[in-house]
């Protein structure tokens, strides 16, 4: 999202006395008059900041209209967020979730606002090498600091189904591409007979972010560390390595409109390169090393190609504009293609 707010956007309004009415009331915390802006962004839940008594916070509502039923699920981002206080993981402090929709007219919930730096290049092009290291090696540390929280302890023994992760995702991600396929693409149905037949014996089971990525993630205003985690809407009881994998696609695919790792020269820029990367990783978590690494590219990068095919098809169908469509109909042929070229290296 971006990081400067405005003018809160038609149709995300509510009714700004009714907030603040509400969080008189249950936030010990709050005092003096609401001010309300909205950041911008392509987030799936509107986020906006707050200002109040010289302090400011961060609200994240579902978005108004008719929703899926399992999207938007403001209550787990908070949920995951509250129960990670109690860890070495970074996130926002939580204030509080209301589901009653009267208030402003869906869920909601609130959270500190943190000062610091959100990097979408992950590039860094205006940082110096000795700090890109850095902060790469931050956000490669909290990963696996994640990963080995306790999930039960903290009270996600029933944030999701643990164990048979990537049978449960290939067979969802499937569903979901065939829902919005347009056309026949030859790389998709060859790893689509492919995947199920060659998910790695390795069953790991972690708490899993589901979008990691640098993104994603505060810094602190001067430092290369990170200081907080954002955008748990696919949090899940899952698999680590679908993390890893989904964090490093960018060394295997260039996107247009972030950027990528392809073919950056990783000894002058202090980028790590991707085995740097999961030398770290590996023994941070405690493991020797990743086989089959090759299945899960494959997996995270197919998973990308149905969101952009689903993408495609909503503006085909008229929801999106026909340069969004074009897009993203050719952002699936190329991950396909992608995928499948690096599925074909692991046999």
């Amino acid at each position: 999202m971006s990081y400067e707010p405005g003018a809160v956007r038609a149709a995300h309004r509510f009714d700004e006395a009714a907030l603040e009415r509400y969080l008189r009331a249950n936030m010990p915390a709050f005092e003096g008059t609401l001010a309300v802006q909205q950041f911008g962004g392509g987030q799936s839940n509107p986020t906006f900041l707050l200002s109040a008594g010289g302090k400011r916070y961060v609200m994240r509502k579902k978005p108004p209209g008719v929703l899926l039923k399992s999207a938007h699920q403001v209550d787990r981002e908070y949920r995951i967020m509250k129960a990670l206080a109690a860890t070495d993981v970074p996130v926002p402090t939580m204030h509080v979730l209301c589901e009653d929709e009267s208030v402003v007219g869906t869920s909601f919930y609130v959270m500190d606002f943190l000062e610091g730096r959100i990097f979408r290049d992950p590039r860094l092009p205006d940082v110096a090498p000795a700090e890109r290291a850095a902060i790469y090696d931050s956000m490669n540390d909290v990963m696996a600091r994640l990963h080995k929280v306790d999930f039960a302890r903290v009270g996600l023994g029933d944030f999701g189904r643990p164990g048979n992760y990537f049978d449960r995702q290939i067979a969802r991600w499937i569903t979901q591409y065939r829902a919005a396929q347009t056309d026949q693409i030859a790389e998709m149905e060859k790893l689509i007979e492919w995947m199920p037949h060659n998910i790695p014996a390795d069953d790991s089971v972690s708490i899993a972010h589901g979008d990691y990525r640098l993104e994603n993630t505060i810094f602190h205003p001067s430092e290369p560390r990170m200081i907080a985690v954002l955008d748990w809407e696919l949090s899940t009881i899952g698999h680590p390595l679908a993390d890893v994998a989904y964090n490093c696609m960018g060394y295997h695919v260039q996107n247009p409109r972030q950027g990528g790792l392809v073919g950056v020269d990783f000894a002058a820029t202090g980028i790590p390169s991707e085995a740097e990367y999961l030398a770290k990783y590996c023994a941070r978590a405690g493991r020797d090393r990743i086989e089959n690494w090759a299945f899960y590219l494959s997996f995270a990068i197919f998973r990308l190609a149905s969101i952009a095919q689903g993408v495609y098809k909503r503006g085909l169908d008229g929801n999106a504009s026909s340069e969004t469509a074009a897009q993203f109909g050719n952002t699936c042929q190329f991950l396909a293609e992608r995928a499948w070229r690096l599925a074909r290296t692991a046999g």
